[in-house]
């Protein structure tokens, strides 16, 4: 079973045509066509296929989030004053399974959420294992000291591939990162253009 899930994952890149956390091992690299025999024969896509695609490419970065709880995000982003779609991020930013992915605690977002929901990460000094935790500025993320030898997160640290955001800082262990500010948009490492107005579009329609 988990071999056929990491199958899945991989084909999520083909599927939306991009490497979408810029994975050396993406099939993405070697295979820029999507899955199937009609996969590079596709017409140009309609302003809903562009909103859906943008919706599929920021669901799946975050680990696949599910539709409902995605949706919510999405109500939410638009009750505060501002930018909806930058509100969006922030709110996709400020979960805790985002946050130890960003300070390179696990080496996968799926890994990420796996990590959290078995209890291997505090938050201000208080176990937390929900990854969608809302986390606020100021907050202390720490690997739990029984867990600072779990070959996952020690193997993560190592990652060439992606650097630890200017929003969070590191302490000088590595186990302990602090969220300094929600980002924006423009502040967020994404591998591949992310464009949330169009996902702020296709829930609007």
């Amino acid at each position: 079973m988990a071999g056929k899930r990491l199958e899945s994952k991989h084909k999520i890149d083909r599927r939306l045509g991009c490497n979408l956390w810029g994975r050396a091992k993406s099939p993405y690299n070697d295979r820029q066509t999507g899955p199937g025999m009609h996969g590079a024969n596709r017409g140009k896509p309609t302003d809903y296929g562009l909103q859906l695609r943008a919706k599929q490419k920021l669901k799946g970065y975050y680990g696949g989030i599910g539709e409902k709880q995605f949706r919510k995000y999405y109500h939410e982003a638009i009750r505060l004053t501002g930018d909806s779609s930058q509100h969006l991020i922030g709110l996709l930013e400020r979960r805790l399974d985002a946050v130890v992915y960003r300070a390179k605690f696990a080496p996968t977002v799926f890994a990420t959420r796996q990590l959290v929901s078995h209890g291997h990460f505090l938050v201000n000094g208080k176990p937390v294992n929900i990854p969608s935790y809302q986390l606020k500025e100021g907050d202390v993320v720490e690997v739990r000291q029984k867990s600072r030898g779990v070959a996952l997160i020690l193997g993560a640290r190592d990652l060439a591939e992606r650097d630890v955001p200017e929003f969070i800082t590191m302490d000088e262990t590595g186990f302990k990162a602090t969220f300094v500010r929600v980002p924006k948009l423009e502040d967020v490492p994404y591998p591949v253009h992310m464009e949330p107005h169009l996902v702020v579009e296709f829930y609007s329609r």
